[in-house]
This record gives C-alpha cells, structure tokens and sequence, in this order.
C-alpha cells in the first residue's frame, strides 16, 4: 500500500492518521513541496489517479482511491478493526455530518485565513466565524470525549484542520475548555503524534506558530533527525519508515 501525501497538506495528514489508527503499513510518499512553486511540478502517480491533481492519493494493489474521505471509507471497509466510525446508524451518521462539516464548512472558514491582504476588520470577522463554530462543538463535547462519542474520523478531520486553523491566527481561547482537552486528548494518540510533529516541526522551521499542545519532542518510535535542508523552502519526496514487504493486502478484508 502507498500513500501519496505533502509535508503541509492537511487533507493527507488525515489519510495518514487513519493508516495508524487501523495499524496498517504503508509506504507513505511526501511529494516534493515548496513554498514559492507548492506542488508544481506534480508527481505522476497523483496525475494519473486523481483527475484534480492534488494529493491524497492511495493506491492499495489495484485498488486506487483520491480524496481523504473516499480513503476513509475505503480503509473502514477493507479494514474494519478497529472501528473508526461509530457503531450505531445514529451515530455514524452524525459523525460522517461532522467529518464532512470539517472539510467543506469548517476548513473554507480556515482558508480565508490564508489571505494575505485581509484587512483589520476582515480578518477579526473571519476568526469571529471560526470561533463561532468552535463553539457549538464546545457544546457537543459537554457529555461525551470525542466529537462522534468514541474517537472516529470526525475528530481526525476536525483536528487537523482546526490545527490549521491555529496556526494562522484563530488560537485556542480559555472559554473553551472542554475544546482546549479534546485538542490535547487527540495531540497525544501516537497516530496522530506521528504524523503531526514532523508537520509541526516544518512549520516552527519556517517561522510559524507551533500550538501548545502539539509535544515536539522525540517520541517514542519516531525518528527525531531533522528533515534535509533544500531549496526554496522545499520539502524532499520521501518515503516513510514502514517497508513496502510489511504493507499490502495481508490483513486486508475482501471487498464486496
């Protein structure tokens, strides 16, 4: 199995967290990323699987699948355990309303941040939006530890990109308590430490803000040397630590 991701891209962030969550080898394919050129020009393998050009892009045998939530349901049906949605149809539901709600609700709130010529006025309405909605998932997590009940994709989606979110401005406030503890909560699972330091530590090389909650120290299993230096900012294509002989199919259910 590969999975082809980018050193700042929040929606293979995702796919990658779900891969070890579920415990499964991949060989996870960072394509080359720079600040001034982004991901141009593309690599191959995400041209000729998704028709937009962009990654996530996994490719499991001769199953080939782009877009994080897509890769979600693939990897919730070909690898079922452990579960990451909800049991029960109410809650599935509910969870999969909310991992939607992250990228196409939450996340354009987070992109107006990306404007650089937002003025004064324009970027406190923004942050104002994006606290707005923080809000009513402060109100959900009043009697429950995760946003779906029990750790699912809703909280992989929401995480990373409200970790966007923060990192351009809109910070964690004190009137969200019980936010600010799902924040520290999903941080410290190792799937999700694994994938996020090295994402963290580009970002603090580069001048930008690193949240409170993100452990920046080598953990356990990760490998703390510093990613190689390059030009123009940009990240290197490189392959994770998991050889390709311990991925593939073998603790992969067979598709309907």
């Amino acid at each position: 199995m590969i999975l082809y991701s980018g050193p700042m891209s929040m929606f293979g962030a995702k796919a990658q967290i779900a891969l070890g969550e579920k415990g499964i080898a991949a060989d996870v394919v960072l394509v080359p990323f720079g600040l001034r050129r982004r991901y141009d020009p593309k690599h191959p393998e995400v041209l000729r699987v998704n028709p937009k050009a962009q990654v996530p892009v996994l490719i499991d045998g001769d199953v080939e699948v782009s877009d994080s939530t897509q890769i979600f349901e693939y990897l919730e049906t070909a690898f079922p355990d452990p579960p990451l949605w909800p049991k029960s149809v109410v809650a599935r539901t509910a969870a999969r309303q909310l991992e939607h709600a992250s990228d196409e609700v939450y996340f354009p709130k987070i992109v107006r941040l990306m404007q650089t010529d937002l003025s004064a006025s324009d970027r406190k309405s923004a942050i104002g939006a994006v606290d707005a909605y923080r809000d009513g998932l402060e109100r959900r997590l009043a009697d429950q530890p995760f946003l779906g009940g029990d750790f699912s994709y809703a909280d992989i989606a929401f995480f990373m990109a409200d970790l966007f979110g923060i990192v351009l401005g809109a910070e964690c406030r004190d009137d969200t308590p019980r936010l600010n503890g799902w924040r520290r909560a999903v941080a410290s699972r190792p799937a999700v430490r694994d994938v996020v330091q090295p994402m963290a530590r580009y970002m603090t090389e580069r001048g930008m803000l690193c949240p409170s909650f993100i452990d920046l120290s080598p953990a356990a299993g990760c490998d703390g040397d510093p990613e190689p230096a390059v030009e123009d900012g940009a990240h290197p294509a490189h392959v994770a630590r998991r050889p390709a002989e311990q991925a593939g199919a073998s603790n992969r259910k067979d598709m309907p």
